[in-house]
C-alpha cells in the first residue's frame, strides 16, 4: 500500500523541516514545502497530495483559508489547519473550507500522528463510498458498462460530466453518481469516444458536450472548476472551433 502523501503549507521554515522530518519518520511521504498560499494552490493542482497540512496564517496576499478555498474549487483534497490563533472569527472562515481537522500550534508529535491517522479513516470511509473493484469491461459507442460486485452497471456516455486520475484508478463521475474504477487514465481515454471526450490536463478528461464556460486555464461543467494543462490547451481549442 502505498504512503499517504502530504504537502506541508507553513512560513515558518524551522516548524515547516520539524513536521516534514515528524512525517517521514511515520512513513508518511512530504510532497514539499510552500511558504505561501498561492505556490500551494500550484502544488496541490500539480501534485495532487492525499492531505494538505495549512497554517492558517501565511505571510502573502493568501491566507491558509484563502489557498484552501481556492484548492477546493478544482480538488477534494482533505486539509488540516494549523494554527496560533484560536480566536472565533478567524475558526468561523476557516470551517467554511470544511476541514478536516484543526490543530493548534504548539502541538506534539503524539497530536500530529492521532490527528492525521483520524484523518486517514475518514479519508478511507468515504473513498469505501465507491468500489475499488469496480472495473470497465466494455465501451460502446453511447455507453460502457462497470463490474461492480459481480453485477454489470449501465453507464450512457451522455450521463458522464469528466473522469478524474487518482494514481491507478479513475473517477467517473455523471450526475447521479461517482465510480472508481481500476485503470490509468491513459489507458481509458483510449477506450473513450475521441470525439465526444477530451483530455484537458494529466489528471482530467472532460465530456466535451457537458461544458459550461472556458477560461485560459481552466474548464466549468456542473459549476465544477477544472485546471487545463499547457500540452493540452491546443487540442481543447482546436475542437471547440470546430464546433
Amino acid at each position: 500500500m502505498s504512503a499517504t502523501r502530504i504537502l506541508i503549507v507553513e512560513d515558518d521554515m524551522i516548524i515547516a523541516a520539524n513536521i516534514s522530518l515528524q512525517l517521514s519518520n511515520l512513513g508518511y511521504e512530504v510532497t514539499g514545502i510552500e511558504t505561501k498560499g498561492e505556490e500551494a494552490v500550484h502544488h496541490a493542482l500539480e501534485t495532487k497530495p492525499d492531505l494538505i497540512l495549512m497554517d492558517i496564517h501565511l505571510k502573502g496576499k493568501s491566507t491558509g483559508i484563502d489557498a484552501a478555498h481556492e484548492i477546493h474549487r478544482i480538488l477534494d483534497i482533505p486539509i488540516i489547519f494549523l494554527t496560533a490563533n484560536e480566536d472565533d472569527a478567524t475558526f468561523q472562515k476557516a470551517k467554511e473550507t470544511q476541514p478536516f481537522a484543526f490543530i493548534s500550534k504548539p502541538f506534539s508529535k503524539l497530536n500530529l500522528e492521532r490527528t492525521i491517522a483520524l484523518v486517514e479513516e475518514r479519508i478511507k470511509e468515504n473513498t469505501s463510498k465507491y468500489s475499488s473493484e469496480d472495473t470497465l469491461v466494455d465501451a460502446q459507442e453511447d455507453r460502457i458498462f462497470i463490474r461492480n460486485q459481480n453485477k454489470m452497471i449501465k453507464v450512457m456516455l451522455d450521463d458522464i460530466l469528466w473522469v478524474e486520475a487518482e494514481r491507478n484508478y479513475c473517477k467517473i463521475i455523471t450526475m447521479q453518481q461517482s465510480f472508481l474504477i481500476v485503470s490509468p487514465l491513459n489507458k481509458l481515454c483510449e477506450r473513450m469516444d475521441q470525439k465526444r471526450f477530451v483530455r484537458i490536463h494529466r489528471s482530467f478528461m472532460i465530456n466535451f458536450s457537458k461544458l459550461d464556460a472556458v477560461t485560459d486555464s481552466s474548464v466549468e461543467l456542473n459549476q465544477k472548476i477544472l485546471p487545463i494543462g499547457k500540452q493540452y490547451k491546443e487540442d481543447l481549442f482546436r475542437l471547440m472551433k470546430k464546433v
